[in-house]
């Protein structure tokens, strides 16, 4: 099960993934961020995994992608936490 909502809370934009990332989900979540990011009047959205159960090796390449072109990520979880910081080292950006 996969979900994935953009929300604004408190000045500032979040792109809410929850569930697992799989690679059938991938295009979705880099068009949901492209559009957040569009609609972000020059902030950078937060990708808020903090729901987030699973991630394929395919969603992180997405993720590193995303990471890139300078996504934030805000979570909890200590694997998707583990995730985000090898992502972080891969591409030398702060997660």
């Amino acid at each position: 099960m996969f979900r994935m909502s953009i929300v604004e809370a408190h000045g500032q934009r979040k792109l809410v993934l929850e569930g697992k990332l799989t690679p059938t989900w991938t295009t979705e979540i880099e068009a949901a961020w492209n559009s957040a990011e569009e609609d972000a009047q020059g902030r950078k959205p937060i990708i808020d995994m903090t729901n987030v159960t699973f991630i394929s090796p395919d969603a992180q390449d997405i993720l590193f992608k995303l990471m890139r072109q300078g996504a934030r990520f805000s979570c909890r979880d200590v694997l998707t936490k583990h995730v985000l910081k090898q992502l972080a080292r891969r591409c030398g950006c702060r997660s």
